[in-house]
């Protein structure tokens, strides 16, 4: 829910993201839902598995227009966002603890554009009363572009790579 008291406020000129509370750490977050999106990382050492919290050397990491089954299209949305974890294992919950170490956000992402010194862009709904208008209309959002893990084998996720996700502007 958009509040534009808070959002008059504009903490995040004021604020670093460890020092923000929880309701100004939520308002942050555009509600694009590229965090949704099935991202892989392709290797050179295709034998090599192992946790990573950066990419290495020789690795990209590559995105697809595949996304969680509980996204909302239209809103781009999660419908059980209190329930992710439980529902999804794999859904990654943004802490201020963790931020640092989430590479594989997309460079529009709100948190990783303020973790980088960029700022909001101008389409962020806390610059524009709420709205994701602006959002949705740069291509910014997921909104249109995908099709749910539910509806996909995943064998075939290389038909599913998509550029757009890497889209930021301003």
């Amino acid at each position: 829910m958009f509040d534009q008291q808070l959002a008059n406020t504009q903490f995040w000129l004021t604020k670093s993201l460890s020092e923000m509370s929880q309701n100004e750490w939520e308002a942050i977050c555009d509600g694009c839902g590229k965090c949704c999106l099935n991202t892989f990382i392709d290797s050179e050492d295709e034998d090599d598995f192992s946790p990573t919290d950066q990419l290495r050397e020789g690795e990209q990491l590559i995105f697809t227009n595949i996304v969680c089954q509980y996204l909302d299209n239209n809103t781009c949305g999660c419908s059980e966002y209190e329930n992710r974890q439980t529902l999804v294992p794999s859904c990654v919950k943004l802490t201020k603890e963790n931020l640092k170490d989430i590479f594989f956000m997309p460079q529009s992402c709100s948190y990783r554009r303020l973790h980088e010194g960029r700022g909001l862009a101008s389409w962020h709904p806390l610059l524009n009363n709420g709205d994701k208008t602006l959002m949705h209309d740069l291509g910014i959002s997921v909104k249109d572009k995908t099709v749910k893990d539910s509806n996909v084998k995943l064998d075939d996720f290389d038909l599913y790579i998509a550029e757009w996700p890497t889209k930021d502007c301003d």
